[in-house]
């Protein structure tokens, strides 16, 4: 077989597209390179939409733990602590085993029965937990950089007559924006790495479409040999911390675009080893 039939047969294996049958013995590199590449189509799925939902969510939590109410900030504080004091791998087997205890039959709610089986999927389940966990630690990036908005630009704005959500759109929000972007581009890609815990965590693949690193540990259980298998998972995850790493550079150009070149932010990767 063809290293061009190969990536036909499993290039979308893991969506469901494709060859149904793994393969069992005489794994080639593409075969390796194939499955695993085509696993990564979940760890991005996971990545992308935890990282826009969480977004959202995240600056509503600066803005809540930015407020002077305490009804308003203390859930916001409790919410972030909990999310940032507890590691993520905990967080997944805390989430399926309160998901598993909704009723199988699902929730009756003014006679619409509501399914609840999904939510013990991976596709649901493990984005869930995902995106609660990186709208706490953006929260409390956005609520760093909302302290940090120099008074005078605040004080000029109220020079000007612009108050409320005018203020909040066109002074607190684009500056909130430049002053935590750098810090923000490196949990996002902290993010991205962590999906390959939803392999390690009690979520379910369904029909073997798992993610990058399930794929890998089948070559290396099959092999015996993982300095096959995990290297090309790094290689891959590199490759998308490449891509994210100019992305949001080009974002980062665009909300300082109005600065002078000596005092541009510059986004620089800082892995963190340990969450």
């Amino acid at each position: 077989m063809s290293c061009w039939q190969t990536i036909q047969d499993y290039g979308l294996r893991s969506i469901g597209i494709g060859v149904n049958l793994l393969p069992k013995s005489d794994f080639t590199l593409c075969q390796q390179f194939t499955l695993i590449g085509s696993g990564l189509i979940w760890n991005v799925y996971f990545g992308a939409l935890a990282l826009a939902l969480g977004f959202v969510f995240a600056t509503s939590l600066a803005l809540a733990k930015s407020a002077r109410a305490p009804l308003i900030r203390k859930p916001a504080e409790w919410f972030i602590f909990i999310f940032r004091g507890s590691p993520l791998f905990i967080q997944f087997f805390l989430a399926y085993e309160a998901l598993q205890m909704l009723p199988r039959a699902g929730i009756t709610l003014f006679g619409l029965t509501i399914e609840t089986s999904w939510t013990t999927r991976a596709w649901a389940g493990a984005l869930f937990v995902l995106f609660l966990n990186t709208a706490a630690y953006a929260a409390e990036i956005f609520h760093g950089a909302l302290r940090s908005i120099p008074k005078g630009d605040l004080e000029a704005a109220d020079a000007y007559g612009i108050s409320g959500w005018q203020k909040f759109r066109r002074i607190e929000w684009p500056t909130m924006l430049r002053l935590a972007w750098p810090a923000y581009t490196n949990e996002a890609i902290f993010l991205f790495h962590a999906t390959t815990l939803v392999f390690f965590s009690s979520f379910p693949a369904f029909q073997q479409r798992g993610d990058a690193l399930y794929y890998a540990n089948y070559f290396a259980d099959k092999t015996f040999n993982p300095f096959v298998p995990y290297p090309i998972v790094a290689f891959y995850f590199i490759c998308l911390t490449l891509l994210l790493t100019f992305g949001f550079g080009l974002v980062n150009r665009y909300l300082n675009r109005h600065l002078p070149s000596n005092q541009k932010s510059r986004i620089r990767l800082r892995p963190q080893l340990i969450r």
